[in-house]
Parts: C-alpha cells; structure tokens; sequence
C-alpha cells in the first residue's frame, strides 16, 4: 500500500494524486511541493504516475 504523503512535501514522482476518500486529485511534478488538501489531517496517495516516452522516438 502506498503512503500518505503529506501537505508540503515534494512530489516522490510526477502525476495525479489523490485525496482517499473524497473527489479532490491534483496533477504534481516531481520534486515539488503538494498543496494544501481541503482539511486539516489529510494527504495524498499517487493514483496514476506519468508516462513518460523515450526522447527521439
């Protein structure tokens, strides 16, 4: 299971991360800091990492 990363910290990888347990999905880049979540205990879990394509192809 993934952990819950918390309001601040940098993004472990680039995608879409998601409040459990409520509609609320952000899209973070790796390395920066995820927002604040609509109230006070909550976090994220990455639901869908990006893709990434080969340069040159």
């Amino acid at each position: 299971m993934a952990q819950k990363l918390t309001p601040g910290t940098p993004a472990p990888e680039s995608g879409q991360y998601k409040v459990p347990g409520s509609k609320t999905e952000i899209t973070a880049v790796k390395g920066k800091p995820l927002p604040p979540t609509p109230k006070a205990g909550q976090g994220y879990k990455l639901v869908d990492p990006t893709k990434h394509k080969p340069k040159g192809k």
